[in-house]
């Protein structure tokens, strides 16, 4: 990347991801000059970045700019230049396009789009930006969650793939996986269809009661539902329209579909924990914690579901540390409500393990960024919890795609998951 591979340039830096990255380079001992459209939005997410580093030396590795005044001469000392700029295509092309008439001919150019098309926003652009334009996907909050999606588009050169994901995990300490170019990439792809598969179920069985059953004892870090109101709204739109637009032969396309009642909060400005007074799928007024009716579409007091027996046991397990018997419980559990949990639980599986071959290289990939993008249990780590052949048979049941990859295992009678046994309590989060 050359002699200035030193210097990094944001874009977007007074953004939520454009802070994050801020942290990341900096705390890397890169010298990062954070751009946004006045030195006050700039100095904003100084602060926000120093606040989040819990650390006002990160300072000393920042320079604050303006893309008027600053953006040439900036771009041009930079040897990677990392944009985070809202999930527009037309907003970014036209950065770019000052981008390339500034930058150096060896310079990283990178994306820090959550989804959108690689080649789309390279279209029009030098051979040599091109070469060396690519996607870093960081997941929000970067400093503490280190799995990092890299995405090359067919005109990438390797050698910049290559020097990036060595920068990336050498000297940043992330936990990287190349994809595919293709729509949200591999964990949002997954993550978002699961996330917004649950919003599209509490329009039925409400929004207490869906982020309870498939509650941290389920693998994840934080319920889908309030994990939403975290990422925002707007993003979570965002994505799920993008692989509903894009991925017309999707297997389960439908689960990308916004609810309706989502859509018509969203027209009133609730965009999650960012309208703290408008909320999202929960909102805190004077203290009180109130849920949405998305029946109503307005709020009312939080009420706890009825606790449903296999559930807390489940839970009690998951506390313990004795995923395997947790995950027993959930399979052998009877009911409706078990349904709906298994019906999630292995619609993850299903799902993340065939995006091996169109989006992931392989099932290590789609599990190290599950486990370390999303901080959820890695899809065959759940397979490995209830054995191959009960997953190939509950696949069946709720007629979800078969993987390959879990058809494999299921005749080897081999380990899906290729970490030690020491990873199972890592990554199956709780």
């Amino acid at each position: 990347m050359g002699e200035n591979s030193h210097n990094v340039v944001i874009l977007g830096a007074n953004g939520t991801m454009g802070i994050g990255a801020a942290v990341v380079f900096a705390s890397a001992g890169y010298h990062v000059t954070m751009l946004a459209r006045s030195k006050d939005k700039a100095r904003e997410g100084l602060i926000e970045a120093q606040a989040t580093a819990r650390a006002e030396a990160v300072g000393d590795h920042v320079t604050l700019g303006t893309y008027e005044a600053d953006l040439a001469k900036s771009v041009a000392k930079a040897g990677i230049i990392f944009e985070s700029l809202a999930e527009d295509l037309a907003l970014k092309q036209n950065y770019f396009e000052q981008v390339d008439r500034h930058r150096r001919p060896e310079s990283v150019v990178a994306t820090g789009s959550s989804g959108l098309s690689i080649a789309a926003m390279a279209r029009g652009r030098s051979d040599s930006f091109r070469s060396h334009f690519l996607g870093i996907h960081l997941f929000n909050p970067p400093h503490v969650i280190v799995g990092t999606e890299v995405i090359p588009h067919d005109e990438t050169d390797p050698t910049v793939v290559k020097a990036i994901v060595r920068a990336l995990t050498k000297r940043m300490g992330r936990k990287v996986i190349v994809t595919k170019d293709r729509p949200a990439f591999v964990g949002n792809r997954v993550g978002f269809k699961v996330l917004n598969e649950v919003a599209q179920l509490a329009g039925e069985h409400g929004i207490a009661k869906m982020d309870y059953l498939i509650g941290p004892q389920t693998g994840r870090a934080m319920a889908p539902l309030a994990t939403i109101d975290l990422v925002g709204w707007d993003v979570h739109k965002a994505i799920v329209d993008n692989v509903h637009a894009h991925c017309p032969d999707d297997e389960a396309r439908a689960c990308f579909a916004m609810p309706s009642y989502m859509e018509a909060a969203l027209k009133r400005g609730l965009l999650g924990d960012k309208t703290p007074e408008l909320g999202g799928f929960y909102r805190r007024i004077d203290g009180r914690l109130e849920a949405l009716d998305p029946q109503s579409g307005g709020f009312k007091p939080f009420k706890a579901p009825e606790k449903i027996g296999f559930v807390e046991r489940m839970k009690a397990l998951h506390h313990v540390g004795r995923y395997r018997d947790a995950v027993h419980v959930m399979c052998e559990a009877e009911g409706t409500e078990a349904d709906l949990v298994r019906r999630v639980t292995l619609g993850y599986v299903s799902y993340a393990l065939n995006r091996v071959g169109e989006v992931a290289h392989s099932s290590d990939d789609v599990d190290t960024i599950m486990g370390f993008g999303f901080n959820w249990s890695p899809p065959a780590v759940l397979v490995d919890l209830m054995g191959a052949r009960e997953a190939l048979k509950m696949l069946g049941r709720y007629k979800l795609k078969v993987p390959p990859i879990l058809e494999q295992a299921a005749a080897s009678g081999k380990r899906l998951y290729s970490g030690g046994l020491q990873d199972y309590g890592r990554t199956f989060v709780g």
